[in-house]
């Protein structure tokens, strides 16, 4: 029986508002009094998500794997970066225990959106909807957030990856 190795990845991502109706969020789509500015579809939850799982199997982060310098990603659905970072680990033999994200943010309201965001994480994810969690605040009327020039995200994932894999994976800038 493998032995596993228990790794925990954070992401944090942040968009500022422009002009628009809705925002992506958790890869569901939210009307909002405005969009944001972006070179994807800007979903602070998938984005902040992605570099999570990300950072847990040490495989850089969403810009090392969609650079915002290629066209290809302008406009991009950013369940795509997600499902990408969810295959490497499962390439690496991990399992994903744990999706923890907190969106930061004075409006949009998000509680009656929250469990169509944790389904299609689960969806996208390939995971229990138990294992997939969201939560909101806003930063008191502080900062950017709070003055609602933009909104944020930050995320935790939990991955098990087995023992002997965990240290035999070089680093991206090292792998041929």
């Amino acid at each position: 029986m493998a032995q596993y190795v228990t790794r925990v990845g954070t992401g944090f991502d942040v968009h500022a508002y422009a002009v628009g109706n809705f925002i992506w969020l958790g890869g569901v789509r939210i009307p909002a009094d405005r969009g944001v500015i972006a070179h994807s579809d800007g979903d602070v939850a998938l984005h902040a998500l992605t570099d999570a799982l990300l950072g847990a199997i040490a495989d850089g982060d969403i810009g090392t794997h969609f650079p915002p310098s290629d066209e290809r990603w302008r406009g991009a659905a950013s369940d795509q970066f997600l499902a990408h970072a969810v295959s490497l680990v499962r390439a690496r033999g991990g399992r994903i225990d744990h999706l923890d994200i907190t969106v930061l943010a004075e409006a949009p309201r998000i509680g009656q959106h929250r469990e169509a965001i944790r389904a299609r994480i689960a969806e996208i994810a390939g995971v229990p909807l138990t294992s997939v969690s969201i939560k909101a605040t806003t930063t008191e009327k502080l900062g950017f957030v709070g003055r609602a020039e933009g909104l944020a995200a930050q995320a935790t994932a939990t991955v098990r990856l087995p023992e002997t894999d965990a240290a035999s994976f070089p680093p991206r800038e090292q792998q041929a």
